[in-house]
């Protein structure tokens, strides 16, 4: 339990106590994150306000000032973030006994906009694997495209983690980068802990790259760094998530092809498994999202082609015949109904 805050303790300085506090409750990136949206934005805009007189008031003037600021031109995204960076540490100071009632809780953030994601086809998958083989990039481009696996989790992946025929990759750690350096952390939430089942497609890219990997820690001798990674730097030692990232823009500018995030193969593989009949539940897990809601809600883009095909499987049920009594017209007799019939139940209904 923190002690209380004299009596003119000010907003920056609860938040540079909170941030202490929240150091080790979070991963390290997410950290980092919290320490940028406070530093840059927070005490810049609140930091001197006696914590005990900030109010929601407060709290919205500043969403609207860096909103508006032409110099900075901020998103509603980050200004959302910092807001929910602020609401949790002012719950904080409310479960400390700062103060009696969260300023966040009354103030509104922006709603910001969700951005499209890049539409990657069967076609354009093709090319890039095809512009990648023979390169580094091959074997994490096909494993993101083959797995929807996030970047770090590729990178964090150990042989180790896959089974002896190459069927299973378990994802049990993911690689992030920080100020401080790499760090290995568990998977971002608890199904993101998971097991995906590997297609036939990918076994020559993970036997390539065992192979490449071979050749190099022999020709490395003491100098190779042993860590079991599936993917290294080119001496066995972790590679920078920051730097695959790098490195695949500057292979697409190269090769000039359209600029694509490596994040947007992930999104490539949940779109073709969808497009491909796969039930949303089983992209889902694959794809470690916390629910399915947030599967359906990213791929929503996905749907209407998916709603056709189910309008039109309905029609192959029932034939696309408008209002022509179906159900409750007897075929052995037209115009009298087979409901009529019976009190019994007719095929295929179930009484109470």
């Amino acid at each position: 339990m923190q002690a209380p805050p004299e009596e003119e303790e000010t907003v920056g300085g609860y938040l540079s106590s909170w941030l202490q506090h929240s150091k080790t409750r979070v991963r390290a990136k997410t950290h980092e994150g919290y320490e940028g949206l406070v530093r840059l934005y927070a005490r810049p805009g609140i930091g001197d306000i006696p914590l005990a007189s900030l109010s929601p008031l407060h709290l919205q003037r500043l969403y609207a000032d860096l909103l508006s600021d032409p110099l900075r031109h901020l998103s509603g995204g980050t200004v959302l973030n910092l807001h929910l960076v602020l609401t949790q540490a002012l719950s904080q100071a409310v479960r400390w006994g700062y103060i009696s009632s969260n300023p966040a809780a009354g103030a509104q953030p922006p709603r910001p906009r969700r951005a499209e994601l890049l539409s990657m086809d069967e076609a354009a998958t093709k090319h890039i694997l095809a512009a990648t083989a023979g390169t580094r990039l091959e074997c994490p481009v096909a494993i993101a495209i083959a797995t929807g696996m996030r970047r770090g989790e590729i990178l964090g992946l150990r042989w180790s983690d896959i089974d002896e025929h190459d069927t299973i990759a378990h994802v049990r750690r993911t690689i992030q980068p920080t100020k401080a350096g790499l760090v290995i952390e568990n998977p971002k939430t608890r199904r993101s802990r998971r097991a995906v089942v590997l297609p036939e497609f990918l076994h020559p890219y993970l036997e390539r790259q065992r192979n490449d990997q071979a050749r190099r820690k022999s020709k490395a001798g003491a100098a190779w760094s042993e860590n079991d990674l599936v993917i290294d730097r080119g001496d066995g030692s972790a590679l920078n998530p920051d730097t695959l990232s790098s490195g695949w823009a500057r292979f697409l500018r190269l090769a000039g092809l359209p600029h694509v995030r490596f994040h947007d193969l992930r999104h490539a593989h949940a779109t073709l498994m969808l497009q491909q009949g796969v039930h949303p539940k089983i992209v889902s897990e694959r794809l470690g999202h916390a629910s399915i809601g947030i599967t359906l809600d990213t791929y929503s883009h996905v749907l209407p082609a998916m709603q056709a095909e189910a309008a039109a499987a309905f029609d192959e049920l029932f034939g696309a015949r408008g209002p022509a009594r179906l159900a409750d017209e007897d075929p052995a007799n037209p115009g009298s109904s087979r409901l009529g019939k019976s009190s019994t139940h007719p095929a295929g209904f179930v009484g109470s």
